[in-house]
């Protein structure tokens, strides 16, 4: 049965007149703000960091993947505006939750900034708001850690107010796939916060999808990320079985992909890196421990994974060695050190252990990334050499980030010693003008 608090705030969606709060301005929150926006939804978004409300207000992105220029326009038309103050969401139709959900280092859940945006949403909270998580967490937060906080002072969900998850699915730098038109997952707490939900997200998102439950959406995109953790372990591993047979596992790759069934292709690396793919499989994990489960898959996958920036080391220790030299005392560059190309963004970036892994064994390491100026590492800070500059003066490069800017000829061509992480070098053939560049200097792929 329909309630009537659903009703008001459905006609409200359907009208325009819905005011919408995001709790967390980053790179999902941003994002999601100005779809809305653009839309024709009033979005408040809401962060601690004045810094970022400060750049939303003066209509500046800090996000590569938004334009400044839209952030000016609906700042200036009143469709998008930013503060500190949590007292505001009362003043909101509907919240959407978009904070951060790092792990801890014994790679337990850190949910204490997604509690704290339900404190404070539940010291405000209403009749007739609708609530969305889109933090990626563990099946069943929503049900037993949201829930029970707004609940506290009397309000029913599905009844006096109303609550969902909707995992994020933002994939940083993607030219195709945006928060508008990656089709969207809803889980609601009762059919009519999942109903409710729905009509929200269907003003900013092309393709909504529901699905029974808040739990099933927190498994949903669990299972995403775990697939591509999973195979991309898998990958890995072959990768670590080719160096020992003997075998070039980028050709075995491209190979096996000319099957045109039963065969999806990963690829190997130096590890995993950004805000998904090394993190959200152990949600799943430590849930799992809890109902007395291991799940082995994930554990096994984590541990090829982390293993990756050790082998790279490896090959460079061993390349050098080659040269009758020793890591310590060595001219390191790394080219590239945020986690996939394109981007700017350095969490969980596989170059950050190569870095604390190199340095520890005496090299002095420098890098090079056109999208990362300057790089907060354990304390201090490095900033981007020029290739003009650093490619003579290395010992090893180790090609970590294939940014599609690079000049990968030109690297190889200025350095001494390349490992290629990344296969950046496959079209450098053994002849012609890049070819001779290729072939007058030792590569060394994964």
């Amino acid at each position: 049965m329909t309630s009537t608090t659903a009703n008001e705030l459905s006609r409200r969606i359907a009208n325009g007149s819905v005011k919408l709060a995001t709790i967390g301005l980053g790179y999902v929150g941003l994002p999601l703000s100005v779809e809305f926006a653009s839309s024709g939804v009033d979005v408040l978004g809401i962060d601690v960091d004045a810094g970022k409300v400060s750049a939303v207000r003066r209509g500046e992105s800090y996000i590569r993947d938004v334009p400044s220029e839209r952030i000016s326009e609906l700042v200036r038309a009143g469709k998008l505006a930013a503060t500190t103050d949590f007292d505001r969401l009362s003043e909101r139709d509907a919240i959407v939750i978009c904070v951060p959900t790092p792990l801890s280092k014994t790679k337990d859940p850190d949910l204490s900034l997604v509690v704290q945006a339900a404190e404070e949403i539940g010291k405000r909270l209403r009749p007739a708001q609708l609530v969305v998580l889109e933090s990626t967490t563990y099946p069943g937060t929503t049900e037993e850690l949201i829930r029970p906080i707004l609940e506290r002072e009397g309000l029913e969900v599905g009844r006096d107010f109303f609550l969902a998850f909707s995992p994020e699915r933002v994939d940083p730098g993607n030219k195709n796939w945006n928060t508008r038109n990656t089709p969207k997952i809803i889980g609601g707490t009762t059919p009519a916060c999942r109903d409710v939900a729905l009509a929200l997200y269907s003003r900013a998102v092309t393709h909504v999808i529901p699905v029974s439950s808040t739990r099933t959406a927190e498994m949903v995109k669990l299972l995403e990320n775990t697939f591509r953790s999973v195979n991309i372990a898998l990958v890995n591993e072959v990768a670590l079985m080719c160096d020992r047979l003997g075998v070039d596992v980028w050709e075995v790759i491209d190979a096996a992909a000319s099957k045109p069934f039963g065969f999806m292709p990963f690829y190997p690396g130096p590890g995993l890196g950004g805000h998904c793919i090394p993190i959200d499989p152990f949600y799943l994990s430590w849930k799992l421990k809890t109902l007395n489960y291991r799940a082995r898959f994930i554990e096994l996958a984590g541990e090829v994974n982390s293993e990756m920036p050790y082998h790279v080391v490896s090959r460079v220790q061993d390349a050098l060695n080659d040269r009758r030299r020793s890591v310590k005392g060595s001219r390191i560059l790394l080219v590239g050190v945020s986690y996939k190309p394109d981007v700017d963004d350095v969490r969980e970036s596989p170059a950050l252990d190569l870095l604390r892994l190199l340095k520890q064994k005496g090299a002095e390491v420098s890098y090079h990334d056109p999208h990362v100026p300057e790089l907060r590492f354990e304390g201090t800070s490095l900033r981007s050499v020029p290739l003009s500059e650093s490619l003579p003066e290395s010992d090893c490069v180790v090609i970590v980030t294939n940014h599609s800017s690079l000049d990968v000829a030109a690297i190889v061509e200025g350095a001494a010693l390349v490992i290629d992480t990344r296969n950046a070098t496959k079209n450098l053939s053994p002849t012609g003008g890049e070819g001779r560049a290729a072939g007058l200097k030792k590569i060394q792929k994964l």
